[in-house]
Protein backbone atom coordinates (compact mmCIF):
# COMPACT_ATOMS: atom_id res chain seq x y z
CA UNK A 1 0.00 0.00 0.00
CA UNK A 2 2.81 2.29 0.86
CA UNK A 3 4.57 1.98 -2.53
CA UNK A 4 1.32 2.71 -4.39
CA UNK A 5 0.81 5.87 -2.34
CA UNK A 6 4.34 7.01 -3.17
CA UNK A 7 3.74 6.39 -6.87
CA UNK A 8 0.53 8.48 -6.87
CA UNK A 9 2.19 11.22 -4.87
CA UNK A 10 5.11 11.43 -7.33
CA UNK A 11 2.69 12.02 -10.25
CA UNK A 12 0.79 14.77 -8.42
CA UNK A 13 3.84 16.78 -7.38
CA UNK A 14 4.32 19.07 -10.40
CA UNK A 15 3.18 20.11 -13.84
CA UNK A 16 3.90 18.04 -16.88
CA UNK A 17 5.92 19.45 -19.73
CA UNK A 18 2.78 19.74 -21.91
CA UNK A 19 0.93 21.66 -19.21
CA UNK A 20 3.84 24.10 -18.92
CA UNK A 21 3.90 24.59 -22.70
CA UNK A 22 0.17 25.38 -22.73
CA UNK A 23 0.53 27.93 -19.92
CA UNK A 24 3.51 29.61 -21.61
CA UNK A 25 1.63 29.76 -24.93
CA UNK A 26 -1.41 31.36 -23.27
CA UNK A 27 0.75 33.97 -21.53
CA UNK A 28 2.50 34.75 -24.82
CA UNK A 29 -0.83 35.21 -26.64
CA UNK A 30 -2.14 37.51 -23.90
CA UNK A 31 1.08 39.54 -23.86
CA UNK A 32 1.03 39.96 -27.64
CA UNK A 33 -2.52 41.32 -27.41
CA UNK A 34 -1.69 43.76 -24.60
CA UNK A 35 1.49 45.28 -26.10
CA UNK A 36 -0.21 47.13 -29.00
CA UNK A 37 -2.83 48.48 -26.60
CA UNK A 38 -0.10 49.77 -24.30
CA UNK A 39 1.71 51.40 -27.25
CA UNK A 40 -1.48 53.16 -28.36
CA UNK A 41 -2.17 54.32 -24.81
CA UNK A 42 1.36 55.78 -24.56
CA UNK A 43 0.97 57.57 -27.91
CA UNK A 44 -2.43 58.94 -26.86
CA UNK A 45 -0.84 60.28 -23.65
CA UNK A 46 1.97 62.00 -25.58
CA UNK A 47 -0.58 63.53 -27.97
CA UNK A 48 -2.51 64.94 -24.99
CA UNK A 49 0.75 66.40 -23.65
CA UNK A 50 1.45 67.96 -27.08
CA UNK A 51 -2.01 69.56 -27.20
CA UNK A 52 -1.49 70.94 -23.69
CA UNK A 53 1.97 72.37 -24.50
CA UNK A 54 0.73 74.01 -27.71
CA UNK A 55 -2.27 75.51 -25.88
CA UNK A 56 -0.01 76.80 -23.09
CA UNK A 57 2.40 78.53 -25.50
CA UNK A 58 -0.32 79.93 -27.74
CA UNK A 59 -2.12 81.33 -24.69
CA UNK A 60 1.14 82.96 -23.53
CA UNK A 61 1.63 84.52 -26.99
CA UNK A 62 -1.93 85.86 -26.89
CA UNK A 63 -1.43 87.25 -23.36
CA UNK A 64 1.76 89.03 -24.52
CA UNK A 65 -0.12 90.53 -27.48
CA UNK A 66 -2.97 91.63 -25.17
CA UNK A 67 -0.46 93.27 -22.80
CA UNK A 68 1.05 95.20 -25.73
CA UNK A 69 -2.40 96.26 -26.97
CA UNK A 70 -3.38 97.43 -23.46
CA UNK A 71 -0.17 99.41 -23.05
CA UNK A 72 1.17 97.24 -20.21
CA UNK A 73 4.42 96.76 -22.14
CA UNK A 74 6.25 100.01 -23.03
CA UNK A 75 6.43 100.94 -26.69
CA UNK A 76 10.22 101.04 -26.41
CA UNK A 77 10.22 97.25 -25.78
CA UNK A 78 8.24 96.52 -28.94
CA UNK A 79 10.22 95.93 -32.10
CA UNK A 80 8.98 97.87 -35.13
CA UNK A 81 7.03 95.61 -37.49
CA UNK A 82 6.41 92.97 -34.82
CA UNK A 83 2.66 93.67 -34.75
CA UNK A 84 2.91 93.46 -30.94
CA UNK A 85 3.89 89.78 -30.85
CA UNK A 86 6.90 88.53 -28.86
CA UNK A 87 10.28 88.43 -30.62
CA UNK A 88 10.92 84.82 -29.49
CA UNK A 89 9.72 82.19 -26.99
CA UNK A 90 12.46 83.07 -24.48
CA UNK A 91 10.94 86.54 -24.06
CA UNK A 92 7.79 84.88 -22.74
CA UNK A 93 9.89 83.14 -20.06
CA UNK A 94 12.34 85.92 -19.16
CA UNK A 95 9.60 88.54 -19.23
CA UNK A 96 9.50 92.21 -20.12
CA UNK A 97 9.50 95.32 -17.97
CA UNK A 98 6.00 96.62 -17.26
CA UNK A 99 5.09 100.09 -18.54
CA UNK A 100 5.16 103.08 -16.21
CA UNK A 101 7.20 101.42 -13.49
CA UNK A 102 10.61 103.06 -14.07
CA UNK A 103 13.95 101.38 -13.43
CA UNK A 104 13.74 98.10 -11.55
CA UNK A 105 10.16 97.72 -12.65
CA UNK A 106 8.14 94.64 -12.16
CA UNK A 107 8.47 92.15 -15.00
CA UNK A 108 5.56 90.65 -16.86
CA UNK A 109 6.22 86.95 -17.46
CA UNK A 110 3.99 84.77 -19.59
CA UNK A 111 5.55 81.28 -19.32
CA UNK A 112 7.44 79.55 -16.53
CA UNK A 113 9.52 77.65 -19.09
CA UNK A 114 9.37 76.64 -22.73
CA UNK A 115 7.71 73.20 -22.62
CA UNK A 116 9.36 70.10 -24.05
CA UNK A 117 7.80 68.80 -27.25
CA UNK A 118 6.65 65.29 -26.20
CA UNK A 119 7.09 64.00 -29.75
CA UNK A 120 10.70 65.14 -30.26
CA UNK A 121 11.51 65.18 -26.51
CA UNK A 122 13.27 68.55 -26.90
CA UNK A 123 12.20 72.10 -25.98
CA UNK A 124 12.51 73.10 -29.65
CA UNK A 125 9.44 74.27 -31.54
CA UNK A 126 8.69 75.46 -35.02
CA UNK A 127 7.58 79.08 -35.11
CA UNK A 128 5.65 81.27 -37.51
CA UNK A 129 5.73 85.05 -37.73
CA UNK A 130 2.63 87.16 -38.32
CA UNK A 131 3.84 87.78 -41.87
CA UNK A 132 4.41 84.06 -42.65
CA UNK A 133 1.89 81.90 -44.48
CA UNK A 134 -0.36 79.83 -42.16
CA UNK A 135 1.23 76.54 -43.29
CA UNK A 136 4.81 77.86 -43.47
CA UNK A 137 7.51 75.60 -42.04
CA UNK A 138 10.15 78.33 -41.96
CA UNK A 139 10.17 81.21 -39.53
CA UNK A 140 10.46 84.74 -40.90
CA UNK A 141 12.09 85.85 -37.64
CA UNK A 142 10.13 89.09 -37.16
CA UNK A 143 7.99 87.85 -34.25
CA UNK A 144 6.32 84.72 -32.88
CA UNK A 145 2.71 84.54 -33.98
CA UNK A 146 2.27 80.76 -33.75
CA UNK A 147 4.13 77.59 -32.74
CA UNK A 148 3.99 73.99 -33.99
CA UNK A 149 5.73 70.68 -33.35
CA UNK A 150 8.77 69.88 -35.49
CA UNK A 151 7.89 66.18 -35.39
CA UNK A 152 7.29 64.47 -38.73
CA UNK A 153 5.11 61.85 -37.04
CA UNK A 154 1.48 61.08 -37.70
CA UNK A 155 -1.17 61.21 -34.98
CA UNK A 156 -3.66 58.47 -34.20
CA UNK A 157 -6.30 60.44 -36.13
CA UNK A 158 -4.10 60.49 -39.27
CA UNK A 159 -3.02 64.14 -39.10
CA UNK A 160 0.59 65.30 -38.93
CA UNK A 161 1.78 66.64 -35.55
CA UNK A 162 3.32 69.63 -37.32
CA UNK A 163 -0.15 70.65 -38.56
CA UNK A 164 -1.67 70.93 -35.07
Amino acid sequence: MRSRWHALRAVERGFTFVEMLVVVALVAVLASAVMPLARVAMQRQREAELRHALREMRTAIDRYKDAVDQGSIPATRIRPGSEGYPPDLDTLVVGVEAAGQGTGARKLKFLRRVPVDPMTREPVWGMRAYEDKPDSKSWGGQNVYDVYSKSDGTALDGTKYGDW
